[in-house]
């Protein structure tokens, strides 16, 4: 396995060539480095150290924390008013966990920099072909770009960096460079990668190939090229274009050349569920994965996460976004009469089969002891109702630890054609035929018969008024549907609401399903069984399923479970905690410690 190899080359070699580092601590190289350096096998070996930098299985599956679709135990800080600065600590409570790729080099850190630096700066023995050292070198800047694009996305301007600092070199406290200057370089990293990487096929699914070198440059482009269009006070508007370009174009390259496709081999009622709880990556899609293995002991905690009462944020949908998944026709589902008060058993029917494998429905079953049964959202489980199963396995005895060995994507076709249709419909050149390979492939997987050969022509008035109220392109409305709908879980919902400057989506109300009125108990999944209650006076007898107050105060507090209507209603979860969002939260403050130690460094505007 890799991470095997990662793990004692890295304790053998790499450890002794390269000391980790922040900007003001001063490294030094103690170890020959011939042993690696002279040799392809040498290059190889070095370069399993690179992939510690990427987030681990819990990192992604748990990144969308902070997304505006997400109702969870507790508001994040980051979004609270006066409740984060420059001394917050990066962890999930703080920040809402949204950092997926910053590993060990989270709240400014630059260790894995000087690593992939090192490897470059000397990456020069003639006794290894030059196409060779260039193949380990684009991995290298590979990971370089990576690194940069995930603190470019935080923080903004950085300083840019690209060699190894030595104890005397001034750079160790240098000042950050315009973002212009350090996007420019980690394009030029990533052209350097798909040009020079030569390996196109990886059966693990857990190397860099050629094909995620491409991939990944479609994704930084997008976001740059859409965050200097939307952020207008940056200035760089005009400069736009080029990037959404290079985007389509790395995409395509994916789309025509590297043999991967949509996964459709379980249907449209289960095989969007089986990218993410396959044990080994689903081969026609997943590109790139955190690969698991029970026997060895690599799992994670998605389960636990997503069941547990006690552990994590309890983490459910907001109705809001619920209501953005298509009817199965391809209509919305806020064009149908009556949708407001629909029963969670009406509303949640005959509507985009990726809704079925999301969230818990109605015919969803779990297995206990190798027996299936059916199960409703576990209201206690359940602020909104709207209980995800993207990431879980059905195996209830899977639930109480870390034990999930399913594999968790890094890169998915899936993503790519996202990538390519919102970059060409942002350049206002989507062809119907883009449309039908890209969005129109993507709804079809989830079993949807309506609009997927032709471009919409018509403006969603929901999704319009509730997400993007300053978008009129039908087009580019569409695609944002899509996209929050196939990538929900997966660790990009926040940093898109950043590009698209749309933070204030954060502030949005975390309502739940409707209740029709108090004291009447809820059959969930139409199963015979009362699932939930809601009430403001106490029942005189306490019922065997979750009885749940809405009333004005719990215990002599607040109470954070609310109906609209006071006796019926939408569930309104946590109104009585405020969140806030200001424009200085589109990036993340210089830890003060770091500003104190390099005064060179400017901290980020309102947080001062």
């Amino acid at each position: 396995m890799i991470q095997m190899k990662i793990k004692y080359f890295i304790l053998i070699i790499i450890t002794a060539l390269v000391a980790s580092c922040d900007l003001e601590q001063l490294p030094q190289d103690t170890a020959s480095k011939n042993a690696v350096f002279g040799s392809e096998n040498g290059l190889r070996l070095y370069s399993y150290s690179f992939y510690d930098f990427l987030p681990s299985a819990n990192n992604i599956h748990t990144a969308d924390n902070m997304a505006d679709y997400t109702a969870r135990r507790g508001a994040p800080a980051f979004i609270m008013e006066n409740a984060f600065s420059a001394t917050s600590t990066d962890d999930s409570s703080a920040s809402g966990g949204d950092v997926v790729a910053l590993g060990s080099d989270r709240n400014w850190g630059w260790g894995s920099l000087r690593n992939f630096n090192f490897f470059i700066q000397n990456c020069t023995d003639e006794n290894v072909p030059l196409s060779v050292r260039n193949h380990y070198i684009g991995l290298a800047r590979f990971f370089r770009a990576y690194f940069y694009f995930e603190k470019v996305k935080r923080y903004g301007d950085v300083p840019w960096i690209s060699k190894a600092l030595d104890v005397e070199d001034p750079e160790l406290f240098k000042g950050r460079d315009p973002r212009t200057l350090v996007m420019d370089s980690v394009l030029a990293d990533l052209n350097f990668a798909c040009d020079n990487i030569t390996m196109t096929s990886d059966g693990t699914r857990s190397l860099v190939t050629k094909w995620i070198a491409y991939a990944f440059k479609a994704r930084v482009c997008l976001f740059e090229g859409t965050y200097r269009k939307y952020h207008t006070e940056l200035g760089l508007q005009g400069s736009a274009n080029a990037w959404l370009t290079e985007a389509a174009n790395a995409a395509k390259k994916v789309m025509d050349e590297s043999g991967f496709k949509l996964y459709t081999g379980a249907g449209t009622d289960r095989s969007y569920r089986n990218i993410f709880s396959s044990a080994a990556p689903v081969a026609d899609e997943i590109m790139m994965a955190v690969v698991r293995d029970a026997e060895l002991g690599l799992t994670h905690a998605a389960n636990w996460y997503y069941t547990s009462t006690t552990t994590g944020i309890r983490f459910n949908f907001t109705r809001s976004f619920i209501n953005t998944y298509l009817n199965i026709d391809g209509t919305p589902f806020t064009d149908t009469e009556g949708y407001e008060t629909m029963l969670f058993h009406q509303e949640t029917a005959n509507r985009d089969k990726r809704l079925k494998q999301t969230i818990r429905l109605g015919d969803f079953e779990r297995v206990r002891n190798n027996v299936p049964f059916k199960v409703a959202p576990d209201m206690l489980y359940s602020y909104t109702g709207y209980q995800p199963i993207k990431w879980t396995l059905d195996d209830t005895n899977i639930d109480t630890r870390d034990l999930n060995y399913n594999s968790v994507s890094l890169f998915r076709f899936g993503e790519v054609l996202l990538n390519y249709a919102e970059a060409k419909a942002e350049l206002g050149t989507l062809t119907d035929a883009e449309w039908a390979s890209t969005i129109g492939a993507l709804r079809a997987r989830a079993g949807i018969t309506g609009g997927l050969t032709t471009k919409p022509t018509v403006v969603d008035p929901y999704l319009q008024q509730t997400y993007f109220p300053d978008i009129s392109d039908p087009v580019i409305l569409e695609i944002r549907r899509d996209r929050g709908i196939e990538l929900a879980m997966e660790g990009f919902r926040f940093y898109d609401l950043m590009r698209w400057k749309r933070g204030e989506l954060l502030e949005m109300e975390w309502n739940g399903m409707y209740v029709p009125a108090i004291d009447t108990p809820m059959d969930l999944n139409q199963d015979g069984q009362m699932d939930v209650v809601y009430y403001i006076t106490p029942p005189a007898t306490t019922p065997p399923y979750p009885a749940i107050p809405v009333s004005e105060e719990y215990g002599g507090k607040p109470n954070p479970y609310r109906l609209s209507e006071g006796d019926h209603g939408e569930i309104i979860w946590l109104s009585n905690i405020k969140r806030k969002w200001e424009d200085k939260n589109y990036y993340y403050p210089i830890p003060e410690t770091h500003i104190l130690t390099n005064p060179n460094l400017i901290q980020n505007p309102g947080w001062e």
